[in-house]
């Protein structure tokens, strides 16, 4: 039965957005995100009200997003405001309205939002350990996660639209975040441990560094910086011609943005710095699961679902992945990888030949995953195109993100992938009745007695491609 779709409506200090999950499965998928830059905390430094025009804007998207909501089939539909709206004088009188348009709205507090976006972490980082910080437009949160759990958590009035420009205001921003990172515990407690990095401002900035460095995949999420980094994202966020790459929004809140970063770092003093797609949103879906249901793989969940569709037999990647193990003695973060893969192997055999390799690049590198680098995803890349009859991922630059050792192995997956799927046509039965094994001068496929047709010519010089590549002979051997 298909899932039933699941929303969030999360009304920020800066930006009011609507995102549509498939379900509240482990891995939420978005199927539909707009968001609308309301600026809700932009007036709260003159007088501590909301300003009409901001209302204004914030209650219009909000009309359209129930309508959407209603459109769309949604039935369960979480609303929650955050630092603006709790913060607000007039706070009161908005939620009113707010509810009158049909969308029930929590405003929740500075602890919550500080849970929720460190289960959003741990959501898309599973036993992610260190300091998450999530800087919106009214507040930065900055929450311990410790082998999977939430921890300390303090929320600073420190948001991109709050901070006020130049010495005065960056002064009184660095004594605040030295002062609750003491007084919580959260500076020795980050000390030597990454640092997640949450919220569109912080993310914008990753972006600069991805073009500044010529990152060749655009995915934000897990990317990887060294703390030094902090420093040199604040210049290029004050250059023009490096901002000009971001939206007008994120353009004007990027050197506050970068500032407060390099502050942080400085106090926290971090292995790394790491970007995340994932915060309150996804926290709060994530809240709601059950254990068991945490406990699942989150890439290994998404995967499965992105394959499940395409698939023209009948879903086979974990069969294809115990059928090929055999010939791989991989550790438990490549043998993850290798299953990913496989549950996409059959994902592009709608295309035409000749556009299938580029489909399974696509998917891998650009796919919406989580619990992975970008090196996995290039393994992933590399044995989705292999599998699909291309030996060389179409980007150089993308082999450097990669040991060559690795990118190899994913290659011979890719192999072994191939010459699974020729042998089968794709139907898990026929992995069932036969076996690949690995000796140290040969690579073996075994066929039933009365099926070896099934080792035609075409499959014979798969395996033999395979067993070049792996450094051996390749055999055919019949059982009873």
């Amino acid at each position: 039965m298909p899932r039933k779709p699941v929303a969030v409506v999360d009304i920020g200090s800066n930006s009011v957005r609507l995102v549509v999950y498939s379900g509240r499965q482990r891995a939420p998928s978005p199927i539909f995100n707009e968001k609308v830059m309301a600026g809700l905390g932009a007036g709260l430094r003159n007088d501590g009200d909301l300003s009409d025009e901001s209302e204004r804007k914030a209650l219009s998207a909000l009309c359209r997003y129930k309508l959407l909501l209603r459109h769309m089939g949604v039935k369960e539909a979480q609303v929650v405001a955050t630092a603006a709206v709790r913060d607000a004088d007039n706070a009161d009188e908005f939620i009113d309205a707010v509810t009158r348009i049909g969308l029930p709205c929590d405003v929740i507090s500075a602890e919550e939002e500080a849970r929720y976006s460190g289960l959003g972490v741990i959501s898309a980082f599973p036993g992610a350990s260190g300091i998450v910080g999530d800087l919106g437009g009214g507040s930065l949160e900055l929450v311990e996660v410790d082998n999977g759990k939430v921890g300390r958590n303090i929320s600073l009035p420190l948001g991109v639209l709050r901070v006020e420009r130049g010495k005065p205001g960056e002064q009184k921003a660095r004594e605040m975040i030295r002062r609750g990172l003491k007084d919580s515990g959260l500076g020795k407690a980050g000390r030597d441990k990454p640092f997640y990095m949450v919220g569109g401002s912080w993310r914008a900035l990753a972006k600069l560094d991805m073009i500044a460095t010529d990152f060749p995949i655009p995915a934000t999420h897990h990317y990887r910086m060294k703390p030094q980094r902090a420093g040199d994202l604040r210049r290029m966020a004050e250059r023009s011609d490096l901002a000009s790459a971001l939206s007008g929004a994120r353009q004007a809140s990027a050197p506050v943005a970068a500032m407060l970063l390099e502050q942080v770092v400085e106090e926290l003093r971090p292995t790394e710095l790491l970007v995340s797609a994932f915060g309150l949103r996804e926290g709060l879906l994530y809240s709601q699961l059950d254990e068991h249901t945490r406990a699942l793989d989150p890439l290994i969940e998404a995967a499965r679902d992105a394959g499940g569709g395409e698939h023209r037999f009948g879903e086979h990647g974990e069969e294809l992945h115990a059928w090929i193990e055999p010939v791989f003695d991989d550790p438990p973060p490549l043998k993850r990888l290798n299953l990913a893969a496989c549950l996409l192997a059959d994902v592009a055999w709608q295309a035409a030949p000749m556009f299938r390799a580029d489909r399974g690049v696509e998917m891998a590198l650009h796919g919406d995953w989580t619990a992975v680098d970008p090196a996995g995803r290039v393994m992933m890349a590399q044995a989705l195109s292999s599998n699909f009859g291309r030996d060389r991922l179409p980007d150089e630059r993308l082999n450097q993100l990669c040991r060559a050792e690795d990118l190899h192995r994913a290659h011979c997956w890719g192999l072994a992938m191939r010459l699974g799927q020729r042998l089968s046509g794709g139907v898990a039965s026929v992995l069932e009745r036969t076996s690949l094994k690995l000796s140290r001068t040969s690579v073996t496929l075994c066929v039933p007695h009365r099926e070896d047709a099934l080792a035609g010519d075409a499959v014979r010089r798969r395996l033999q491609r395979l067993a070049e590549a792996l450094g051996r002979k390749a055999e055919v051997a019949t059982f009873v």
